[in-house]
């Protein structure tokens, strides 16, 4: 499973071109589902100084990134002008989601219930109706 995630207003609150405050358990939440086998991508706006800035800001509080703005490690989004800048995830998790994000605890469940019906192959629906 891989899962795009955004830096300003989902890691961070948002402060940008700075980085914001941590949002609460969202570097211990990732980090969680990393290590549950899920690939990371980093899915954000910034680029060049300011991306690096925020790669190394998670690094240091010991999340790594199975790719950042791309959809694997060997793909260059930047230099590719025949391929789209939207990565290929399971799940992405951003602010700008409808409704908002949820905090960091309810994300966890959520894509750990999808992770179970990634395996399962049951249709989202039938989890939710219960059929």
């Amino acid at each position: 499973m891989k899962i795009a995630v955004d830096f300003d207003g989902t890691i961070v609150e948002h402060a940008y071109p700075k980085i914001g405050k941590e949002r609460p358990f969202a570097i211990e939440t990732l980090k969680s589902l990393a290590g549950e086998g899920i690939k990371l991508i980093l899915w954000t706006a910034r680029e060049g100084e300011l991306l690096e800035e925020a790669v190394e800001y998670c690094r240091k509080r010991g999340l790594e990134f199975y790719a950042v703005n791309s959809s694997t490690p060997e793909e260059d989004l930047f230099h590719d002008r025949n391929r789209t800048s939207k990565v290929l995830a399971d799940i992405y998790i951003d602010d700008r989601n409808l409704g908002g994000i949820p905090d960091w605890g309810e994300i966890y469940e959520m894509v750990m219930g999808a992770r179970t019906h990634v395996k399962r192959k049951r249709p989202w629906w039938k989890r939710i109706f219960r059929r």
